[in-house]
């Protein structure tokens, strides 16, 4: 991928032209990551207090008895007053993907990663937070990683 950059006091605003032999999940990634490039936050519950998220706070989120729950880097549980699918939508432009039914993760934060007898992943978080990949979601989240989604991993 060529990347140009025309800087110019004749450009009124900034436009982002994409020029592809054909549509890729990567330019569609790319696409949905330019037009979130405003900062998103999520808003939280925790003892009764409303709380200001950052993605790039998050590690992974859950669902857990009909609720679902934020796993931040500061090794809090935040209850998210949302549906698990809507919080994939929001956070997909924020290098997040699915990992089981109940988790999605945040493959910039992955620190490492072990192979489990069963086939399924578990993943360690920088922050020393820990979930695992089913085997199901393991073949994509390779895929995004080999597509440099996560350039933290060692």
């Amino acid at each position: 991928m060529n990347v140009k950059i025309d800087l110019n006091d004749k450009h009124e605003e900034t436009t982002v032209i994409i020029q592809a032999r054909e549509w890729t999940s990567e330019l569609e990634a790319l696409v949905r990551q330019l037009n979130n490039a405003k900062k998103q936050r999520i808003i939280g519950v925790d003892e009764d207090q409303s709380v200001l998220l950052d993605p790039s706070d998050i590690d992974f989120v859950y669902a857990e008895q009909r609720k679902v729950f934020a796993a931040t880097t500061a090794k809090q549980n935040i209850e998210l007053k949302m549906k698990l699918y809507e919080v994939e939508q929001l956070l997909e432009a924020h290098h997040f993907t699915r990992f089981s039914k109940s988790v999605i993760g945040n493959i910039q934060h992955i620190q490492r990663f072990e192979l489990a007898f069963n086939g399924n992943l578990f993943i360690y978080f920088e922050s020393g937070n820990k979930e695992y990949v089913s085997r199901k979601y393991v073949a994509p989240l390779k895929e995004k990683l080999a597509m440099g989604g996560g350039t933290n991993v060692t």
